[in-house]
């Protein structure tokens, strides 16, 4: 939809009423009112002539208030002519903004199969800083199955009640546990041209931005299970740069390490203290075992070992989902067993799937992205006793039942004993465990702490005690 704007007789001579609400049109009849080429009106105002043809074509109706400066200083535009073609394009950021993609239903994202556990206090932080616009590229980083496209799923949705248009993509191999949104025809579009511009290779530096924009109305770009390849730095900053109402949320394994971005890092859920038998983990647990039995509700001893499991597990969802399918052929005490001995044993859900799979991969590639002074410190941290592995390493000793064992994890300060090193190096190389996967961090009592995976532990013992490099290389 446009608006006539008014032009006065100095400033145009447009071939119709309609043509004068177009910017293209405006700039075409100022350039040949005073005889210029789009060739000399590129070299007056600095702009490219493929901009020039692009804009009279009506091909880019989103010019930057720079761009509109230094074409109107070009053509020596008076004040009510300069006020028209300003006013020109901004009408064409609007309908183009429009352009039959915000009409009516916005569209929306995909709806979940199933309910968030545990994970409250994340979608409130990623809600308000999306919603806000405070942060504008969030990449919600994690190992494989620890709950990214499901988190990603309530914050869109919380985001689209709240009126947000959500545009939703999802890159090969992401699960897929969701009901997609209707055809959205535009949208679809969009959304494909949107990541085709970002990731794909284009003619010239930038490349030609979406011939569909989103304008500066707020939309959220949801990229569930993006590849560890980053964008084109130059390609996402020109689009956040010209989409100032564009927000985007990833899903990855890996921070791209882009200007402007934000990791958020999610770890496993929160297993259960010395003592409790109530956590996100343990709620999870007993969602997936219900599936299988619903009669289940334990008490006493089994809860206790339903504690043991979910500390063994460490919290990850899909082993917790894994290990509760079992569930349907084998007693609790038998499941506790089997995850004592060896809790990767049960990572591959009775029904099949790939999961398990998928979190082994996963776990590969974040190894095989640590340094080799990174890989020897983790190999240290698991060879060392605690996190309920007995002094051996084995894993056999009940502990404390909550995934403490004979020690409470580590500290910052250990680390720099351990490794010699300063205390801001021994800093990042504790983040970049945390972000490959393979510890989880825990603030109690005042006093932040971390552990090693049983999960990691295993595959180590897996590797028959050589250092966690081994294990990466199992990936190659």
């Amino acid at each position: 939809m446009s608006t006539t704007v008014p032009v006065t007789a100095a400033s145009a001579e447009p071939s119709t009423a309609a043509d004068s609400a177009q910017f293209g049109a405006l700039v075409r009849a100022h350039r040949l009112r005073i005889g210029l080429t789009q060739r000399e009106l590129a070299d007056l105002s600095t702009i490219s002539v493929r901009a020039i043809r692009d804009l009279e074509q009506g091909k880019a109706r989103r010019p930057r208030t720079d761009t509109i400066r230094l074409i109107a200083d070009a053509l020596r535009l008076g004040p009510r002519a300069r006020a028209a073609l300003e006013a020109a394009a901004q009408q064409g950021r609007c309908a183009g903004a429009a352009g039959g993609l915000f009409d009516g239903e916005p569209p929306a994202p995909p709806t979940a199969l199933h309910g968030l556990t545990g994970r409250e206090a994340e979608a409130g932080v990623l809600v308000r800083e999306l919603g806000s616009g405070s942060e504008r590229l969030v990449n919600v980083v994690g190992l494989s199955g620890a709950g990214k496209t499901r988190l990603a799923l309530e914050a869109a949705n919380r985001l689209y009640a709240a009126g947000l248009p959500v545009l939703w993509h999802a890159f090969p191999g992401a699960p897929r546990d969701y009901l997609a949104a209707a055809d959205a025809g535009p949208a679809e579009r969009l959304v494909a041209e949107l990541v085709a511009y970002l990731f794909e290779a284009g003619p010239g530096d930038e490349g030609r931005l979406p011939a569909q924009p989103v304008g500066d109305r707020p939309v959220l770009l949801v990229l569930d299970g993006a590849p560890e390849r980053a964008p084109r730095c130059d390609r996402l900053t020109r689009l956040l740069r010209e989409f100032p109402g564009l927000r985007l949320l990833v899903t990855s394994e890996h921070p791209w390490g882009l200007p402007g971005e934000r990791p958020f890092l999610l770890g496993p859920l929160e297993v259960p203290v010395e003592g409790a038998a109530e956590s996100a983990a343990v709620g999870l647990f007993l969602d997936h075992a219900r599936r299988v039995r619903p009669e289940f509700a334990p008490s006493g001893g089994e809860l206790a070992d339903v504690v043991r499991v979910c500390a063994r597990l460490d919290g990850h969802p899909v082993a917790l989902a894994a290990a509760a399918s079992w569930l349907a052929v084998c007693d609790l005490p038998a499941l506790r067993r089997s995850v004592d001995a060896d809790p990767a044993a049960l990572l591959d859900h009775l029904a099949g799937g790939d999961g398990g799979r998928r979190f082994r991969e996963g776990l590969q590639r974040g190894l095989r992205r640590l340094t080799d002074g990174q890989r020897a410190l983790l190999a240290d941290l698991c060879t060392a006793p605690g996190d309920g592995a007995g002094a051996d390493g084995s894993g056999d000793g009940r502990g404390d039942g909550c995934g403490n064992g004979s020690g409470d994890g580590f500290g910052l300060d250990e680390i720099v004993a351990l490794t010699g090193r300063g205390l801001p190096e021994s800093g990042r190389m504790v983040r970049d465990l945390l972000i490959a996967g393979v510890i989880r961090a825990g603030h109690e009592a005042g006093r932040s702490r971390f552990r090693v995976l049983h999960l990691v532990r295993a595959f180590h013992r897996s590797a028959e005690g050589a250092p966690p490099a081994a294990l990466a290389a199992a990936g190659h």
